[in-house]
């Protein structure tokens, strides 16, 4: 008899940067998949189903309009990453989005907590980022909706967006942990503390060390929580993963970034993932995709040392 699988994953691809301020992020699920993410989730005895490509517009690289760059667009691919996510929890399967911009956590996210909400779960969001991504139209003035993801799924943002899962707000920030933050705006600097978001900056890191800051962060999951990882590239220092958009130096290193996935992989909690912003137009021989994959894989079992399974 064949073993049961350890998890039943989905790959969801939504290649759009309609909410970025630099193109390509587009490219990104394709990245990839070349970088064997399928067949290295298998090796550690997942099983995982393709599901291809979300279609939706193309991107118009319009200016904004009333505060927002692309808004109908943006509605359009995170109505259909809502939609695909929440059907892969409703089969009982984790799903993996693969962006694409960030703008898109706000269709997986609410499609994460309304299934929290009908199956009774609690749910923990790690945004692991080296933005807050908690602008509004009022505090930026590029109108990129990639800046302004967390602040929709909390219900400040257009209604198209803030509604898209159905209840309003989505999240509670309580629920949020966000890890590895270096670039915030004053405006949006003032508002994450208005919000009250627990925040574990790169200052935080630096002092407490990643050990201390997961402890923290992972703090109080139990077997009713469902646990899931929003993952922008950016996170990393750029001299380890340069194929994104928006680099901003001093970020974790290759092993904090290891530690920090598995020690989320260690609660045996993660039952949904986002992996978001790689940039493949801006990568060196797809660097940082291979980069993204073996951190994933880390999120999956893969440790530095031989550890009994849990």
């Amino acid at each position: 008899m064949q073993p049961e699988p350890l998890h039943r994953v989905s790959l969801i691809g939504a290649p759009t940067d309609v909410g970025a301020g630099t193109r390509g992020a587009s490219m990104g699920p394709e990245a990839m998949r070349v970088a064997d993410l399928q067949a290295t989730l298998e090796s550690h005895g997942v099983e995982v189903l393709d599901r291809g490509n979300l279609t939706g517009p193309s991107n118009p690289w319009q200016p904004p309009v009333e505060g927002y760059r692309h808004l109908d667009q943006v509605v359009a691919w995170n109505q259909a990453v809502h939609d695909a996510v929440h059907a892969e929890l409703a089969q009982g399967r984790m799903p993996i989005l693969l962006g694409g911009d960030h703008c898109l956590a706000i269709g997986s996210i609410s499609a994460v907590a309304r299934h929290c909400r009908e199956a009774g779960k609690r749910l923990r969001v790690l945004w692991l980022d080296a933005h807050a991504d908690f602008n509004t139209s009022l505090l930026t003035p590029s109108g990129n909706i990639h800046g302004m993801p967390v602040a929709c799924l909390c219900g400040h943002g257009p209604q198209e967006l803030v509604e898209i899962g159905g209840h309003a707000p989505a999240l509670n920030p309580k629920w949020v942990r966000q890890i590895g933050i270096r670039s915030v705006d004053p405006g949006e600097k003032r508002f994450v503390h208005e919000m009250g978001l627990e925040v574990f900056d790169m200052r935080f890191i630096d002092e407490m060390g990643m050990r201390h800051t997961m402890e923290l962060a992972l703090a109080t999951l139990d077997a009713n929580t469902h646990l899931h990882v929003s993952f922008d590239v950016d996170f990393l220092d750029p001299e380890i993963a340069p194929g994104v958009g928006t680099t901003i130096p001093g970020g974790p290193t290759y092993r904090e970034a290891q530690l920090c996935m598995e020690m989320i992989a260690d609660t045996g909690r993660l039952a949904s993932l986002d992996v978001m912003e790689l940039n493949p137009a801006l990568d060196l021989r797809n660097k940082t995709a291979a980069l993204a994959v073996d951190l994933i894989e880390s999120l999956f079992g893969k440790s530095t040392l031989m550890r009994a399974p849990r």
